[in-house]
């Protein structure tokens, strides 16, 4: 009879693949599959493992397959209504936080909120905090709405097109962002896991600063004073995003580094208004 350990020796995924997927199809720790790695398995968990690898050998990312994936110590769920959270996003969420370390109930939006990763491990950590998050997707919007409810944190959803969904809301203490920010004819687009993300959260079908730019340009009719502005970017744009802030009005504008030692965030304080 099949175990784990004989139809896994003819896989052509990685180890660790391998092993995240028994683990799914099974609902098993690791520590479990290591132990009862011959035991005899039903042959429905075989065929719904195979059919898992099948997808993920045509390129379908893990977290799509699994169904979540891990940010800032939460699980969120993951669909291809939304990208799918990464680590070096993680920066931006650290960035705001230890903005907001002095602020006794601020006010805090999240444009483009996707997965609600960044608006709900901020409403997590910062539970003072009031958060607002947007997302012109109902699909992305019903996806973040289901993980604030799974995690236990307080956000109000806004539908529209960035500052196009805010009417009537304003005086922010904080407003951060990880918009759409590869052009639009970046061969990284045709690569890896982003073949299956929404092409919407990735390219804005032009230079690649035009959200970051409208994002940049409608921050101070909707902060409050001496309120802040901190958007993640691409690896080249961060000397762009400093020109845009400061000539918006921003001022202590920097970028900072992520693990890897690229530019990954940037932003600054607003002084006008």
């Amino acid at each position: 009879m099949d175990s784990v350990h004989s139809v896994s020796q003819g896989s052509p995924l990685p180890r660790l693949e391998v092993h995240m997927l028994w683990q799914h199809v099974l609902q098993v720790p690791r520590a479990w599959l290591i132990a009862h790695d011959r035991d005899p398995l039903a042959p429905e968990a075989v065929t719904r493992f195979l059919a898992l690898q099948e997808r993920r050998q045509a390129g379908e990312p893990m977290a799509y397959i699994l169904g979540s994936r891990e940010f800032m110590g939460h699980d969120f769920k993951a669909t291809p209504a939304a990208l799918i959270p990464r680590p070096e996003t993680e920066l931006l969420v650290e960035t705001a936080l230890d903005y907001l370390r002095e602020r006794a109930t601020p006010r805090v939006l999240d444009l483009g909120t996707g997965t609600g990763a960044i608006a709900i491990s901020i409403a997590l950590a910062c539970p003072a905090a009031t958060v607002f998050a947007s997302d012109v997707s109902p699909d992305a919007l019903a996806l973040a709405r289901l993980n604030a409810q799974q995690l236990g944190a307080r956000v109000e959803f806004l539908h529209g097109s960035w500052y196009d969904a805010l009417a009537g809301h304003s005086g922010f203490d904080l407003i951060v962002s990880n918009p759409p920010y590869i052009a639009a004819g970046d061969p990284h687009l045709a690569q890896g896991d982003v073949r299956f993300e929404p092409r919407l959260a990735l390219t804005d079908g032009h230079d690649g600063l035009a959200a970051l730019r409208a994002i940049v340009q409608g921050a101070g009719a909707k902060l409050a004073p001496r309120g802040a502005l901190f958007m993640e970017h691409g690896w080249d744009q961060a000397q762009a995003l400093r020109q845009l802030l400061r000539l918006a009005g921003f001022t202590q504008v920097a970028s900072l580094p992520d693990l890897a030692g690229i530019e990954r965030v940037t932003g600054g304080i607003y002084n006008e208004g």
